[in-house]
């Protein structure tokens, strides 16, 4: 009896794997239901950011954080279900779809499926989006058809359209200098609808933007998220740290300021993998974005809480 209890409870720590239909293949993901019982309360599904990041917030690229997973496992000890996802063409979702045929448009598609899941499978009307990075701009292109959508989480979010953000990132990176050159020109290529050739790049350009990724970037590069903000039909929250090296403080205003309503949550100390890491130490907060081992931050998940419990909104 004391195995079988021991099981039951690594299940629930895990969560469960659940697929639903994609375009090609099943999308896939993981639903942690909350500690005290799997129905009849809030739920929240967490889409990834940008690249090849797994539902638990992980990359090929070096990322091992694992934001997602901690952030799903404490709010199942806030009495918060969760879904988290591999986006289509990716992992465990890799027969979805074309991976290199993904927009922002198919993936905004996706959470709202995801959404539909999830509130059924906690009992409850409708389902939170919690869109991480990239994934905020998924959230809100989904939320633009708000059935069965609470609200929209944005954390870590852009507020700008990505190739300003990229530039200003690129600048900001005292290490880039000898590939500055090159890779500002990809982008202006990009914005003009033209991809490189990566044969063409210095490394580590090739790695990062292969011809595929440009397409995609192509696309996703007319999106302008505080537009998306401004004519949201649900409640917005928008939580931000201030030692995000990636998001600026800024783009947090501008979403708050593009939607009145909006709450705006600022976390001291919070850097992009929702990690708290030492004021100005670029070291150390580079260093987190492989640290499975540092727990979320504590002001993220109750800010997520508190949005679920229904308090999104400024009255």
């Amino acid at each position: 009896m004391i195995a079988i209890a021991m099981m039951m409870a690594l299940a629930a720590a895990s969560g469960d794997e659940v697929t639903i239909p994609g375009p090609q293949g099943p999308l896939a993901g993981t639903y942690q239901a909350p500690a005290s019982g799997d129905g009849n309360g809030p739920v929240v599904v967490i889409i990834p950011g940008s690249g090849p990041a797994d539902r638990d917030g992980n990359s090929p690229m070096g990322l091992k954080a694992q934001p997602y997973k901690l952030l799903a496992e404490a709010l199942a000890g806030r009495g918060i279900a969760s879904v988290r996802i591999d986006k289509r063409g990716m992992f465990a979702s890799r027969a979805a779809a074309d991976a290199n045929a993904a927009t922002i448009e198919a993936y905004a598609a996706d959470a709202r499926a995801w959404a539909k899941f999830a509130a059924k499978r906690a009992g409850a009307k409708c389902a939170w989006l919690v869109g991480h990075s990239e994934g905020g701009l998924v959230a809100l292109e989904a939320a633009q058809d708000s059935s069965g959508i609470c609200g929209v989480i944005l954390v870590s979010a852009p507020g700008r359209p990505l190739g300003v953000i990229m530039r200003e990132q690129l600048r900001a990176n005292p290490a880039n200098a000898p590939i500055l050159p090159q890779a500002l020109a990809m982008l202006d290529g990009i914005d003009a609808g033209r991809t490189t050739d990566p044969a063409t790049l210095p490394a580590p350009l090739p790695m990062i933007f292969p011809e595929a990724v440009q397409r995609y970037m192509i696309a996703e590069f007319k999106f302008d998220p505080a537009k998306l903000a401004a004519t949201a039909r649900v409640p917005v929250v928008i939580v931000q740290g201030d030692n995000d090296i990636q998001v600026s403080l800024d783009d947090a205003k501008l979403l708050a300021a593009a939607q009145p309503k909006a709450r705006l949550v600022v976390l001291p100390g919070v850097n992009h993998v929702l990690k708290v890491v030492p004021m100005g130490d670029r070291a150390a907060n580079a260093a987190s974005y492989a640290d499975p081992a540092r727990p979320i931050a504590p002001g993220v998940v109750d800010a997520v809480a508190t949005a679920v419990a229904g308090k999104g909104q400024r009255t």
